[in-house]
């Protein structure tokens, strides 16, 4: 497994004043986690077939480009998460509520779900079919 950084590494999510979204924020870190998606679909177009049940390293997908978090799980796990477009996978600590849910939780990852516009540019730039 490759290690990971402390939890405590929390990422920054986007400026908020009284508990609003900045818009723009909102969208750069949709934009964001797009990027690390595409990351993760090239890891795992790189995988053996038969391989669907071994663990596999993929890129945490959260809103922070300085993150450099490594997720362990098995690409059919990324396969069913990904089945969402509006879904990404990250480290525990590193969701911004303002504008995603946490849909699953285990110890290693949990799974968000984005709203509203950041949900919409999700869905738009998802590069699958």
């Amino acid at each position: 497994m490759v290690p990971n950084e402390s939890r405590s590494a929390v990422a920054a999510g986007p400026s908020c004043k009284d508990g609003v979204v900045d818009e723009p924020s909102e969208l750069h870190a949709a934009a964001n986690e797009a990027v690390l998606r595409e990351v993760n679909e090239a890891i795992e177009r790189g995988l053996w077939p038969g391989e669907e049940d071994a663990r596999a390293t993929f890129r945490c997908e959260c809103s922070a480009l300085e993150c450099a978090v490594f997720l362990s799980l098995a690409p059919r796990d990324y396969e069913r998460i990904r089945a969402g477009p509006r879904r990404f996978v990250m480290m525990p600590g590193h969701e911004n509520p303002a504008i995603e849910t946490v849909v699953e939780q285990t110890p290693d990852y949990v799974v968000v779900e984005k709203r509203g516009e950041a949900g919409q540019v999700a869905a738009a730039s998802d590069p699958r079919p």
